[in-house]
């Protein structure tokens, strides 16, 4: 079982930026990828970025490919979300998952684990 707490959301101008964190904590020594999403209501979750175990490998989805970065920081048990260039449709929930597997396909639909979501939203 993996714990995730979502934080760093909050207003922003449009071309600012936000760091997001999810922090994990987990009783276990399985090892397990994060990925980052975001919904908007009445909206399928949106697969955005994720990084493996080992914090080597990371995804994009093209939408955020060059203005996102996903890393992680192994001592903090915190994987962060590095958002640039904001614009208004990037306003939104985000939410952490994690899972076994490193997803690295567009229509990953998450894993078994999810944190409850930090808002963003990006002020024209």
């Amino acid at each position: 079982q993996v714990q995730l707490v979502e934080s760093g959301g909050g207003l922003v101008q449009t071309g600012g930026s936000l760091r997001l964190s999810c922090t994990a904590s987990t009783r276990t020594s399985t090892p397990y990828a994060v990925a980052w999403f975001r919904q908007v209501p009445g909206k399928d979750r949106e697969f955005l970025a994720s990084i493996d175990s080992t914090g080597r490998s990371t995804y994009y989805v093209d939408s955020v490919k060059g203005r996102f970065t996903i890393s992680k920081d192994h001592a903090k048990n915190t994987v962060y979300l590095q958002m640039t260039t904001l614009q208004p449709e990037d306003t939104s929930v985000y939410y952490c998952d994690a899972g076994p597997q490193f997803p690295i396909a567009s229509d990953y639909r998450g894993g078994p684990y999810w944190g409850q979501g930090t808002r963003v939203t990006v002020s024209s």
